[in-house]
């Protein structure tokens, strides 16, 4: 129990700023489980999650009483969510390494047209829709911002979990809009592992592309690849 009360309160001081670890901690799990997604290893999604947990006692700060007291619905509400889409996505993986596949748990794959408008419309429909309900929940301006993130981050961890090269992208547009809202928010360790993940999700991209270039084709649509439901 001492270890975990540690963890929950330990703080990193830089100059006037507090950062807590757990924040730090957080995000070098999510980095890691970036990291095994390139790869394309299972033991990111367990990792991720973990660092999931972490993540959301620290932007529910008016809850749990951290030094920014304010609450980032979106951020909070995405690590709640990123437990779910991890659970399906580290099983899907499993599944298909114990099916034979000799390249890895998923082949990278581009997403069909119609797959591409569902990212679109969902992206900007579930920004749209999830912003007054922010609102009214008391989440930091920008609210749309912090809708954006959380919708943005969802459809991209499905889109990891089918194997689309496409959801390395989407991780792109959730960083731009990311790193000034943690900034404004005060959560400089956030901000800062969003510009990284920036940079790493344009590599993964390019890593998953060349795989996919080297991957001869599907001779047929994957089941249930649709993803309506």
């Amino acid at each position: 129990m001492d270890v975990i009360h540690w963890l929950f309160d330990a703080q990193l001081v830089i100059g006037s700023q507090v950062i807590l670890w757990r924040e730090v901690l957080g995000n070098l799990f999510g980095l890691a489980s970036a990291l095994g997604g390139m790869r394309r290893r299972a033991w990111a999604w367990p990792v991720g999650i973990a660092g999931n947990v972490l993540l959301f006692t620290v932007f529910m700060g008016a809850v749990f009483g951290t030094p920014h007291p304010v609450n980032l619905l979106g951020q909070a509400g995405r690590q709640v969510m990123f437990v779910a889409v991890s659970v399906y996505g580290w099983r899907r993986w499993r599944s298909a390494a114990r099916d034979g596949a000799d390249v890895g748990p998923v082949t990278p794959r581009w997403a069909s047209w119609r797959q591409r408008a569902f990212l679109v419309v969902a992206m900007v429909g579930g920004t749209a829709l999830l912003t007054p309900v922010f609102r009214a929940l008391g989440s930091y301006e920008p609210v749309w911002s912090d809708a954006w993130i959380f919708v943005g981050s969802v459809l991209a961890t499905y889109g990891m979990a089918r194997g689309w090269t496409e959801f390395w992208l989407v991780w792109v547009a959730v960083d731009l809009v990311g790193v000034p809202l943690l900034l404004g928010a005060g959560y400089y360790a956030s901000a800062l592992m969003y510009v990284v993940y920036g940079a790493f999700t344009l590599a993964g991209f390019f890593v998953w592309w060349r795989v996919q270039r080297r991957t001869p084709p599907l001779a047929s649509p994957e089941p249930g690849a649709l993803v309506a439901t």
